[in-house]
């Protein structure tokens, strides 16, 4: 079968294990939305997670040698593993056909994008469910946070993650660098947490946040967040799924699957209707965020405050 001038193979193997969907039900998907998933993708360096038959799957940000020199792509120096990465940008059908082709199941979109790699494009807020409790408490959590926003005179659009949890998207005009948007996301959470500190947290190390929901502020700088309407590696395929504010409490994750977003969207593109006008981050809230410590760099001095302290407790006395 050839689509685009993509030969399109064995398109009825299983996807995965648990998915009960084929490769062939993927590329129907990605067909159906391209228009869609191009507008939310086009010039983001692209990572995607694939999954070959019988293996794990795993994380491709480098195109593969074989890659056609029709897809379009990006080259960027990474300093997390010291190389240069040449990425996809999914700017087209032919390209998204060829990686559904290749059993790319989740996108995973740069917050930059390519040749404005200081510019981040979203704040984002990632918030998830801790173990064990309900979807509902990440809903309540997601208001907590739209209630921080409306306190600022900011606004923004919410979508499922297709896992767990829940991606809240505030648009902005370019004004902040990567470092000042990190800050203003920190003192989001900070903010949102003090409306409810019952409910919500912003503690980095896992056993401290009991079983509150934490509001994770680390998706900036070069952090990827699954796109709108990607597929999830998940039993049922969900996917990720704009939810509009007053219908939050309503729906869990599992509601948009490979098999029904489809007809759920019809022609409508919700997460572009719903995404505000890109605003300028307050300049008291970036301040803010910058007398907040790093999460990660926090959490990794007191991982080891904890152990000196343990090692010291365990020592025999004389």
């Amino acid at each position: 079968m050839e689509l685009d001038g993509v030969s399109l193979t064995n398109l009825d193997q299983p996807l995965f294990d648990g998915a009960d969907a084929t490769k062939r039900d993927l590329v129907e998907y990605v067909d159906a939305l391209h228009e869609r998933m191009i507008t939310h993708l086009q010039n983001r360096p692209l990572s995607v997670i694939r999954v070959r038959p019988g293996q794990q799957p795993f994380m491709q940000k480098n195109v593969p040698k074989y890659t056609p020199e029709w897809v379009p792509t990006v080259a960027h120096w990474a300093e997390s593993s010291h190389r240069q990465i040449s990425y996809a940008l999914a700017n087209d059908r032919r390209t998204l056909l060829w990686l559904a082709n290749q059993r790319a199941i989740e996108y995973h979109p740069a917050l930059v994008r390519a040749g404005h790699w200081t510019t981040p494009t979203h704040l984002i807020m990632d918030i998830d469910p801790p173990e064990g409790r309900p979807f509902s408490v990440a809903a309540a959590a997601a208001l907590l946070v739209r209630r921080a926003l409306v306190d600022l005179g900011l606004s923004g659009a919410v979508k499922t993650s297709g896992a767990k949890g829940l991606h809240i998207f505030v648009p902005l005009d370019g004004s902040s660098g990567p470092e000042d948007v990190a800050a203003a996301t920190r003192a989001l959470a900070a903010r949102a947490a003090r409306l409810d500190p019952d409910l919500a947290t912003t503690a980095f190390i896992r056993e401290d946040r009991g079983d509150k929901v934490f509001l994770d502020s680390t998706r900036a700088g070069g952090a990827t967040v699954v796109s709108v309407y990607s597929p999830r590696i998940r039993p049922g395929v969900p996917v990720s799924f704009p939810v509009a504010w007053d219908d939050l409490e309503a729906v869990v994750p599992g509601d948009f699957t490979l098999r029904t977003a489809v007809a759920q969207l019809g022609e409508r593109d919700p997460w572009a209707e719903a995404m505000p006008a890109p605003y300028a981050l307050p300049a008291d809230l970036i301040a803010e965020g910058h007398t907040i410590p790093i999460a990660r760099v926090q959490a990794m001095h007191e991982g080891k405050r904890r152990k000196r302290a343990a090692e010291k407790g365990a020592k025999p006395t004389a």
